[in-house]
């Protein structure tokens, strides 16, 4: 059993301690939040007193992007695992010394890429493998919904990490990476990025080439609804991936092969965030065990992507 702390109480801190209720690996413990939220029957520390505690296992952070990597710091001086929310760090340089002091301290640390193991996901990567679809061609993945532009938003605030790219780039770009065996064989073709009237971008466009085998073509936008779907089209049909950031229960994928259109159903006892949960603390407890989950090495590739994203504008 893994004992976990919740830091920042915001709407992923309460997702996801309703989430963890739904597994049997893990234990919520206490909860720590500077703007007095709190859940009850659940102790209520103090950030330092949460982090020094010898009741917790592991710490979740779900706080504003920009207090990410000085927590992360602090937790390591602790010696407790780490599941940090999405994007870890607002610079490359950052990310890359972050990733030096979880080496030395030896951290088990992940990123907060949730879609990464539910089973939908290693079904996809069990047909590509199985080959009849043949080899990719390319890749289709994007994420965006229209929101109204707000100055004082996190959404469109650079300070806290906020922009079409940091925020929701993390997606389209690690889905690439998924099949991708060696990602220093990833490079960018061509890129385009637009600006709100405060100069933080609020939709993207980025076309990788993967080792001049397959590309990618991705999409991200805080002022358009997109389809929030991905396409892998292949030498002989395609998959298509309706629900691929926040799949249900029960999800479907589209297969095509040789002429033969199905449905693929994957059913999953877990939400994806008890999913995430659960291989996360299973791996905190079983460090040999290899669960598809987004370590600090894939955080890394994913930032330099983004920052090449961002690089000149």
């Amino acid at each position: 059993m893994v004992n976990w702390g919740i830091i920042g109480l915001g709407k992923m801190g309460f997702t996801f301690a309703q989430a963890i209720e739904e597994t049997n690996n893990s234990r919520l413990v206490a909860t720590a939040s500077k703007s007095g939220k709190r859940i009850k029957d659940i102790k209520n520390f103090s950030y330092e007193d949460l982090i020094r505690s010898d009741e917790i296992d592991a710490i979740y952070i779900s706080t504003l992007n920009n207090t990410h990597v000085d927590l992360i710091k602090q937790i390591a001086s602790k010696g407790k695992k780490i599941l940090c929310e999405k994007p870890v760090s607002l610079s490359l340089n950052s990310l890359i010394e972050t990733e030096n002091l979880l080496k030395e301290k030896k951290i088990q640390f992940y990123e907060a890429i949730a879609y990464y193991s539910h089973p939908q996901t290693l079904e996809l990567l069990k047909l590509i493998k199985e080959a009849k679809i043949g080899e990719i061609k390319s890749i289709e993945s994007n994420f965006g919904f229209k929101c109204k532009f707000k100055e004082k938003s996190r959404l469109f605030n650079k300070i806290l990490g906020g922009g079409s790219v940091f925020d929701l780039g993390c997606y389209p770009i690690s889905f690439f990476m998924l099949f991708a065996e060696d990602f220093k064989k990833i490079s960018t073709i061509s890129k385009k990025v637009s600006f709100a009237k405060n100069g933080v971008d609020d939709e993207a466009e980025l076309v990788l080439d993967y080792n001049n085998k397959f590309i990618g073509k991705l999409k991200v936008s805080l002022k358009s609804n997109y389809t929030n779907n991905c396409v892998i089209k292949c030498t002989n049909g395609y998959i298509k991936i309706k629900e691929p950031w926040l799949p249900n229960k029960k999800a479907n994928i589209e297969v095509l092969t040789n002429n033969h259109y199905y449905l693929k159903t994957i059913n999953s006892k877990l939400s994806v965030y008890a999913n995430q949960i659960h291989n996360v603390s299973e791996s905190f407890l079983n460090p040999e065990k290899k669960n598809n989950l987004f370590n600090i090495n894939k955080s890394i590739i994913n930032m330099k992507l983004i920052t090449e994203w961002l690089n000149n504008y």
